[in-house]
């Protein structure tokens, strides 16, 4: 199993600058919904760019729902008037990077409300998605391995039980920015991870009875920790 995340990027200066100069192409050209951008390779000399840094700027807007990707036909924007389209591109350029405190709160805002549908919604395939990542955490943990990864894919299984695809989209969003900063702050040395096997299996036991109500209390223990450590850091 692997994370299937959006990208973070790794130079965000030049992303946005990137995406502003997107804007100011389809301005320039006077570009409507439907029609479609240069290809990769163009983009990449007209701005003189790697073809890398062109694709990640695209699959950001086309997360934000400003672009369309199809498979052998090319990049094409979507079916948004280009004053919306030109203010939601302001909006991504002005946004900060998250502090550590905001994602803890955003995650566990998010996890209490998913852990709960997952415990009404779960099918079959979802328990076996979840024992499995319970396990590869498990066995990274007693390995005395870093289980960051591992510990993530259990909640984004629960996150996909839940049924919900926009919360689902929205964890796969925060989740390298989570990685990152578990990893600068040294979480996993904090002492979780041992108590992280009792939870998760406690966590996942709830989902397989089909019981939202101990299935969020048990969520809610959880992060307790890890919440108490956020406001310590």
């Amino acid at each position: 199993m692997k994370l299937d995340i959006i990208k973070k990027s790794e130079n965000p200066s030049t992303q946005k600058e990137i995406i502003s100069k997107i804007k100011e192409f389809i301005n320039l050209k006077n570009l409507e919904p439907g029609d479609k951008l240069p290809s990769e390779r163009m983009l990449s000399d007209k701005f003189e760019v790697s073809r890398s840094n062109i694709r990640e700027a695209i699959q950001k807007l086309e997360f934000y729902g400003l672009l369309k990707s199809i498979p052998q036909s090319g990049t094409f924007i979507a079916d948004i008037g280009v004053i919306a389209l030109n203010g939601m591109i302001e909006d991504i350029l002005r946004l900060d990077e998250p502090d550590f405190k905001s994602l803890v709160e955003t995650r566990i805002l998010l996890e209490l409300k998913t852990v709960r549908l997952a415990a009404l919604r779960r099918t079959d395939e979802d328990l076996l998605n979840l024992n499995k990542a319970l396990l590869a955490y498990s066995n990274k943990v007693n390995n005395g391995e870093d289980a960051v990864q591992e510990d993530l894919l259990f909640h984004l299984a629960i996150a996909k039980a839940s049924g919900n695809s926009t919360m689902n989209t929205f964890m796969l969003s925060i989740i390298p920015e989570i990685i990152t900063n578990f990893q600068k702050h040294h979480v996993c040395d904090a002492g979780l991870t041992k108590r992280g096997i009792t939870d998760h299996q406690a966590i996942f036991d709830a989902i397989k009875e089909q019981n939202p109500q101990l299935a969020k209390q048990k969520m809610k223990e959880h992060f307790k920790e890890l919440y108490n450590y956020c406001y310590n850091v």
